[in-house]
């Protein structure tokens, strides 16, 4: 049987043909560099053609400063060493730089003589351009994730939470390390953190959006609540690849609706007291003549409304006595106002409901001087302090007073009707207080003494929203 050799002239065919079809550029050089052969891809890469390039140095499309390079890729050659597929960059005929990667491996004769090397080379222009863009909108989202107000984060199909924008770390004073996967449950609080993770999990599990509202804890330990909502990103196939994660900062608004509801529960409360006090002073004056009636309770009403206007722009939480006294003197005339002197040691600010009491009894006090005392004639004089006092070992006090003086001749009324319930029984009530009213027959004196820290507050200002913080 004949035997069947391999006919050389075939194998060198076949050999040549896959060179001329390949995508790479293919190129054999000499141990000097002479190029040897130039197939069509490198044609194509290169700008020149066979004709021009075998025969020439290789150092034609090595830039000037990439000789050195060439100069150890030859020394490896002639070493026997193969030089790995590297990055670098070529000359084409018209002089532009394109980037390549390249392998060049020895070539040896029958006898195993290295005899020259054989380059592959890819054009590497595509790949880097899409590199480019690639990089672009990484770059792009980078700073989109990290300019937004809301701490944001990516987790892989599983709810592996695998990335965090910096707001992330810039608010929590963690790092990548420390909060990756389930590392979160550090910055939550103790008393929410195990129904999140519940409800975090059934949504990896069912692949539904997630939202829930719980605080986290920022870098100086101050906890704050967050909004945090979560959505799938799904494939072709509708299977979840990775979740998109932000959590938002609402605690301003969550304060800001609690203040709310806390003035409005104010409101509701004071309209009632207001009503309460309107019907007492309806039913004290019923017994009085129409003129006298309707005079009663217009002034009266007066007052009221004098005092809702402080407590208006006190924002409810609070009134100056010097605002209260001062609001309730406006229906005094300018020269009777000039005879009443008020000594204000120091500000003073009370609660509102105390704002109240004080109001409807200055303002009573002021209407029986008009017509009974120290303001009725054109000599009385009106004199009105007020302080807090701490005594040595004892609880601050508030001290106020109401002194006349130069009025007619001061006697006490047969009987009590309803100012003398403003002046005495409410304030006693309200402010738990020690009121004296001393009828001398220089001038009627008032005396109010109470223990401050149940009377007045630091400043006015808005209502602190604390009761859903309570954590």
């Amino acid at each position: 049987m004949a035997e069947n050799k391999p006919d050389p002239n075939i194998d060198a065919a076949r050999f040549a043909a896959i060179i001329a079809s390949s995508s790479d550029a293919i190129i054999s050089k000499s141990l000097e560099g002479i190029i040897e052969t130039w197939n069509p891809a490198a044609e194509a890469l290169f700008g020149w053609s066979a004709a021009e390039m075998v025969g020439q140095s290789i150092r034609r499309i090595v830039p000037e400063d990439r000789a050195e390079e060439e100069d150890r890729i030859l020394a490896r050659i002639r070493a026997g060493q193969t030089v790995p597929k590297f990055s670098t960059e070529r000359l084409t005929k018209s002089g532009e730089t394109v980037p390549i990667a390249v392998t060049v491996s020895p070539v040896r004769d029958a006898s195993g003589r290295i005899v020259g090397a054989s380059k592959i080379a890819n054009d590497l222009r595509e790949q880097i351009e899409l590199q480019s863009g690639l990089r672009q909108k990484t770059d792009q989202f980078t700073a989109l994730a990290n300019n937004i107000p809301q701490l944001a984060w990516l987790a892989d199909k599983d709810g592996w939470i695998y990335w965090f924008n910096q707001q992330w770390y810039d608010f929590t004073g963690t790092d990548l390390e420390e909060m990756q996967g389930w590392g979160w449950q550090k910055v939550h609080h103790p008393d929410h953190v195990e129904r999140v993770t519940t409800r975090i999990q059934e949504a990896w599990d069912s692949g539904e959006p997630w939202d829930d509202t719980f605080p986290l804890r920022r870098a100086d330990g101050e906890f704050r609540w967050f909004l945090s909502r979560a959505n799938p990103l799904r494939d072709d196939e509708g299977n979840v690849v990775l979740w998109c994660g932000t959590n938002t900062d609402i605690t301003d608004q969550l304060e800001a609706q609690n203040h709310i509801k806390l003035l409005m529960r104010e409101v509701n409360h004071r309209s009632r007291n207001m009503l309460a006090t309107i019907r007492a002073i309806l039913r004290r004056s019923f017994g009085l003549p129409k003129d006298e009636l309707i005079q009663s309770l217009d002034r009266r009403i007066n007052a009221l409304a004098s005092n809702q206007e402080i407590l208006d722009g006190g924002d409810w939480s609070g009134a100056r006595v010097a605002d209260i006294v001062e609001a309730q003197l406006r229906h005094i005339g300018e020269d009777m106002r000039q005879r009443i002197h008020i000594t204000k040691p120091s500000p003073v600010i009370v609660r509102t409901d105390v704002a109240e009491a004080i109001g409807l009894a200055i303002h009573e006090l002021a209407t029986n001087a008009e017509k009974y005392g120290a303001l009725s004639n054109d000599r009385g004089r009106i004199d009105i302090e007020w302080e807090v006092a701490s005594e040595p070992a004892e609880e601050p006090v508030f001290r106020m007073s109401w002194n006349e003086a130069g009025g007619p001749l001061v006697t006490e009324p047969s009987r009590t009707g309803f100012g003398s319930l403003l002046i005495m029984r409410n304030v006693e009530q309200v402010l738990a207080a020690k009121v004296a009213l001393n009828f001398a027959a220089d001038g009627l004196n008032w005396r109010v003494e109470a223990p401050a820290g149940k009377l007045t507050v630091d400043r006015i200002e808005r209502i602190a929203a604390q009761d859903y913080l309570a954590i």
